[in-house]
């Protein structure tokens, strides 16, 4: 019986011991955190999407407090929360650009042609591991639905077999971006109200033959733009250089196909 509590008695001796050296340890080699980290990660929306380039909100603001990242990093929480965060950095607010993702294809089932019926597993990637897809065009929507569920905030719905983007509800988060097997997602400046809906790049003629409403290559737009904001992509594909684009309207005026069409984002 002696021995028993001898033995206990020592046990708790070193657990005092012990739990005394661990309390000391943490106090001397304490990580002092700045409260800031603290205060900026309670203002961030919590989404945790990635869509400032870290790994999450916590990511965000260490980086934003160690002077890493700018205080307009976050587009999910938009000017308010960028605004408060630069409050408790005791900076003035830079202004976050406004973007929102758009699908950049046209070619709904009315207008596009298909290869062969679909019936293996109900994703876009998987679908485009067989023969680059159901669609006659390699390149265009195959509506399955993977940036929807990609999506945090219930901005992606599927209309007429492909994706569309509810702007109201985008944040810019570009989840949806990497969702897509397909690339044709992008994220732009929301006062850009032009969009060429297309990716193909396939000559005009075949191009044609697969979608009513695909870009052919046929340069027109680019001779109408009097900004020379749009220039041609593999020879085959206009594409707009945004930063020189005045919504002007003046390609769509000449598009045969009706590829190039106005994006209203005005909330």
């Amino acid at each position: 019986m002696v021995e028993i509590i001898f033995a206990v008695l020592i046990i708790s001796g070193l657990g005092l011991i012990f739990g005394i050296g661990l309390s000391y340890a943490s106090k001397v080699f304490a990580v002092q955190v700045d409260e800031r980290v603290e205060q900026i990660r309670e203002v961030l929306p919590g989404a945790n999407c990635g869509a400032c380039g870290y790994s999450g909100c916590d990511g965000y603001a260490s980086a934003v407090v160690s002077g890493e990242a700018d205080t307009n990093g976050c587009p999910v929480g938009g000017n308010a929360v960028e605004k408060m965060i630069a409050d408790i950095m005791g900076v003035e607010p830079e202004g976050i650009k406004r973007t929102a993702a758009r699908v950049l294809c046209n070619g709904r089932q009315s207008v596009s042609k298909e290869k062969y019926e679909y019936q293996g597993i109900d994703t876009c990637a998987a679908a485009a591991m067989v023969y680059g897809g159901h669609k006659a065009c390699v390149y265009g929507c195959l509506g399955h639905g993977d940036c929807v569920r990609a999506c945090p905030f219930d901005a992606i719905i599927i209309v007429g077999g492909i994706a569309r983007v509810i702007e109201d509800r985008c944040r810019a988060c570009g989840k949806c971006v990497l969702a897509c097997p397909k690339n044709l997602i992008e994220l732009i400046d929301k006062t850009k109200k032009y969009s060429v809906m297309c990716r193909s790049r396939d000559k005009g003629a075949l191009t044609r033959s697969n979608c009513q409403v695909g870009c052919i290559g046929c340069r027109r737009c680019v001779k109408a733009c009097p900004q020379q904001a749009i220039y041609m992509e593999h020879e085959t594909l206009a594409r707009i250089d945004y930063s020189k684009c005045d919504n002007c309207g003046e390609c769509t005026k000449v598009c045969p196909t009706m590829a190039i069409r106005v994006m209203d984002f005005d909330d």
